[in-house]
């Protein structure tokens, strides 16, 4: 069996944690691992492959976290923009043998019960042999409001319902019939194009193309979508366009302590707790506080006589509401975005291929970074037409190219690079390099990259 794994999705409801640049699957809120990382062990332990669909842009922060992992036999596709599930789905499937069991799930799902989830994986994967698509039915423990349900008829799938009010919410559950579609499904790859043939053939048309044009590297372990293909597959999810029309379908009734993580009063439920019910955080001192989610690990943070409330502290950005209007958070992103803000997208530590950089500050003409370099990586060879930049080195010894001229700096000392010169940064040491970047300029944006030449095929 084959995991596909989706990593689409900005989790907007996670913000300040979630950011496009590191969306709530790869945010390390676990002791250290992501949901991204827990997603790949749970199914590591009955799928013998990992399939990432991914956007361009993640394709080394999940390279990285699957190594910390030990993850092996894997393939990447990616995904210049998003188009929705099935378009990712059907573009994975193409480059499967037809016969390869597929186990598709989101990225960012918890499953707190494991053998549970492997019985169930099971008898999923016994459906799909016999040609049905399986979709996994959790079993209700309440009448939620912000999942979609299935009504079914032992295996059999009746009908797909879309979110519900309150009332029918409670209508469903108490019937006994009707289950919270988790997203995750299991089927043969020729048994899904067979059906997306059927039911949206203008999807698997222009999927067919586009990997047909895609770039295909290492005997096919990585793929690259064109933009341009991809734009032209029609965005739709796998539900509306197999899943609700097909008579192929069957459920597994599935009590695996299943979790979307959707919003932050999901989330308060997966930490521990102390005496107050409050989430356990060595850097929240609570004064009278009771059942609140307070995130934050690098300033301290007091509360007084708080009740049901989140507070999620980043370098960058504060977020405080009543825990039960989490939901409410991505209206608080649309409205920055709506502002211009560039808060939504950009995390205090971004992820590279050649390790990671910092913003330690930013203001009006300037900004400061601080720049890891992993031991054999260097930059892109590039330019800026706005700003010129002091590199400082902390430790480490930075290869630095200025224009024509190639030379060392060690620790404690610097270089300049005046606005239009081409420059690269390299570590060709065995430790990481640390610098400290200061960027002076009118205009100090990460879009101000002109590149000359790059290691890892980015524009």
């Amino acid at each position: 069996m084959i995991n596909l794994i989706l990593c689409g999705g900005s989790g907007t409801r996670l913000w300040p944690i979630s950011r496009s640049l590191m969306p709530k699957q790869f945010a390390r809120l676990f002791d250290g691992a992501s949901l991204f990382q827990r997603t790949v062990k749970t199914n590591s332990r009955i799928c013998s492959a990992q399939y990432i669909v991914s956007n361009a842009e993640q394709y080394f922060l999940a390279k990285d976290q699957l190594e910390e992992v030990g993850a092996n036999n894997v393939r990447f596709l990616l995904e210049p923009v998003g188009r929705n599930t099935a378009p990712a789905i059907a573009l994975a499937c193409l480059g499967l043998d037809p016969n390869d069991i597929v186990l598709v799930s989101p990225s960012d799902h918890v499953i707190r019960k494991a053998e549970a989830y492997e019985e169930c994986l099971r008898k999923a994967e016994e459906f799909a042999k016999k040609g049905f698509m399986v979709t996994f039915g959790i079993t209700p423990t309440g009448p939620e409001t912000g999942y979609g349900y299935i009504e079914a008829n032992g295996d059999d799938v009746k009908r797909f319902v879309e979110k519900p009010d309150l009332e029918t919410a409670k209508k469903y559950v108490a019937s006994g019939r009707f289950f919270w579609n988790s997203g995750i499904f299991c089927f043969k790859a020729s048994t899904f194009l067979d059906e997306l043939s059927t039911y949206s053939p203008d999807i698997l048309t222009a999927a067919k193309i586009a990997f047909a044009n895609a770039k295909k590297e290492n005997k096919d372990a990585l793929v690259r979508v064109d933009h341009e293909d991809m734009m032209n597959i029609p965005s739709n999810s796998i539900d509306y366009a197999v899943m609700e029309k097909s008579a192929k379908v069957k459920v597994v009734p599935s009590d695996i302590g299943w979790s979307d993580l959707g919003a932050f009063d999901s989330l308060y439920g997966e930490f521990d707790h102390d005496e107050n019910g409050n989430n356990i955080n060595a850097k929240h001192l609570g004064i009278g506080s009771k059942n609140s989610l307070v995130l934050g690990g690098q300033r301290q943070i007091c509360t007084i006589d708080l009740d049901n409330m989140l507070i999620v502290d980043t370098p960058d950005a504060l977020l405080v509401a009543p825990l039960a209007s989490s939901q409410k958070v991505k209206k608080v992103v649309d409205e920055l975005k709506a502002r211009g803000s560039d808060l939504p997208k950009v995390p205090q530590t971004v992820n590279r291929p050649w390790g990671t950089y910092s913003v330690l500050e930013s203001s009006d003409r300037y900004k400061m970074k601080r720049i890891v370099v992993r031991p054999g990586e260097r930059l892109s060879l590039q330019k800026h037409l706005h700003r010129s930049e002091h590199w400082v080195v902390v430790s480490g010894t930075a290869t630095c190219t200025v224009g024509d001229k190639v030379f060392y700096v060690r620790p404690n000392e610097s270089t300049y690079i005046p606005s239009g010169t081409i420059h690269r940064l390299q570590n060709e040491g065995k430790l990481p390099l640390v610098i400290v970047e200061v960027q002076v300029g009118e205009y100090t944006g990460e879009d101000d990259i002109i590149r000359v030449q790059d290691d890892y095929k980015r524009s």
